[in-house]
């Protein structure tokens, strides 16, 4: 190759070594800017495209769903965004009402509410969905909270605040069925001042009596706090409220009533304070053995055969009549009472009533002025049963190892 023709070759080259910089450098622009700004070479060039960004779908976690009825108020609404945020959310009472506190999380994925909703009420809540393109979507959702039919509560006896001989059992009872008793009474705080322990006896789905091994100590203070608010007792049924009973005990007042010799003595915290005689049940009644409590107590109260069963011309039967200084034990019409006047020859040598605990007047008065209820009175030596549980508060007859068995 002659010496001009290797220099127009060289020549070529470079233009092409030239070229193939401006071509680099070209790409350079689009992944590194401003590598090559102001170069003539990039003037006119059209400018590169902005990138799609994609959303990924929104996943939406929303409780209660719309238009869920029956809802347990307790269990707050909540709504949660998978691959998104919400906000702008207000739950609302249909019909008025203030609007719901809520919080939404730091990273605004999920809002929940902060209070508990009402029982029958119907609620709306709207909130708006961001996905991460920052597209909003406006939502709107209602649902109702439990009915009146499907609410549930539990009453407390000692009611709250009260005194209650040292021989009242705890009895709760239930507006539905308890389905897992276990469950309800891990419920159930029960703190006793003495330490003593207790025990649960079931009855039936719907009431439980509860007991220490022994009576309560003089002066306890006994408080019963039952968690129920949204409570499931089964069958859909929810609580509808927490439910608290404090009572207190007086002294161990016992009565000790003996068919044997006819007497009775009452003790104080183991002190014989007052001793008295007595006519029990006549041989077709005969006075129930056992423990009882003292459920009710009337100066003057009604009388009246047909409440045993017998009628006129019936073999026992007697009028309708007033009696002094009445102390129910049973539902089923054994008191302790002031003896009728024609028994008072009778008080301490015969049997003469319908199973009823007969007194003379003084002691009658005596008795009811300073046994209330709660406090105990148990029956020896009669021939019959034991007072059936739940013809009273026949619980004391029930042995310990077997009163926790449901």
């Amino acid at each position: 190759m002659t010496e001009v023709a290797k220099r127009k070759t060289g020549k070529i080259l470079a233009i092409a070594g030239i070229c193939a910089a401006i071509a680099v450098g070209g790409i350079g622009v689009a992944t590194v800017p401003g590598l090559l700004a102001g170069s003539s070479q990039d003037a006119g060039a059209a400018p590169s495209p902005t990138p799609t960004v994609e959303a990924k779908p929104v996943e939406l976690g929303i409780t209660p769903l719309d238009g869920a009825v029956e809802w347990n108020p307790v269990v707050g609404p909540q709504i949660k965004a998978v691959n998104g945020k919400v906000k702008d959310v207000v739950l609302t009472p249909v019909g008025g009402g203030a609007p719901v506190q809520g919080k939404t999380s730091p990273d605004g994925s999920t809002w929940t509410t902060l209070e508990v909703l009402k029982f029958k009420t119907q609620y709306t809540y709207s909130f708006t969905v961001v996905d991460t393109a920052g597209k909003e979507t406006k939502k709107t959702q209602t649902f109702t909270t439990v009915s009146a039919a499907y609410e549930a509560d539990a009453s407390i006896y000692p009611r709250n605040g009260t005194t209650a001989g040292s021989g009242q059992p705890i009895e709760i009872n239930f507006s539905e069925p308890v389905l897992d008793k276990a469950a309800m009474e891990k419920r159930v705080a029960i703190t006793v001042s003495s330490g003593q322990p207790v025990a649960w006896h079931w009855y039936s789905d719907k009431k439980v009596r509860i007991r220490p091994e022994a009576f309560w100590a003089s002066g306890s203070t006994v408080t019963v706090d039952m968690k129920l608010l949204g409570v499931d007792f089964g069958n859909k049924m929810i609580g509808n409220g927490n439910v608290v009973s404090t009572f207190t005990t007086g002294p161990q007042r016992v009565a000790v009533v003996d068919d044997t010799t006819k007497t009775m003595n009452v003790y104080s915290d183991g002190q014989l304070v007052h001793t008295a005689p007595v006519s029990l049940g006549g041989e077709d009644w005969l006075s129930p053995t056992g423990y009882a409590v003292i459920l009710e107590q009337e100066r003057k109260s009604n009388f009246n055969a047909g409440s045993i069963g017998l009628k006129p011309g019936d073999k026992g039967y007697y009028a309708p009549m007033v009696v002094d200084y009445a102390n129910r034990l049973t539902w089923s019409g054994v008191y302790v009472h002031q003896a009728l006047e024609a028994a008072w020859g009778a008080i301490g040598r015969v049997n003469v009533s319908h199973g009823c605990v007969g007194l003379l007047p003084d002691d009658a008065a005596w008795f009811f002025n300073n046994m209330k209820t709660g406090d105990v009175v148990q029956i020896l030596n009669t021939g019959a049963p034991a007072v059936e549980p739940l013809e009273g508060f026949g619980d004391w007859n029930i042995p310990w190892a077997s009163y926790a068995q449901r």
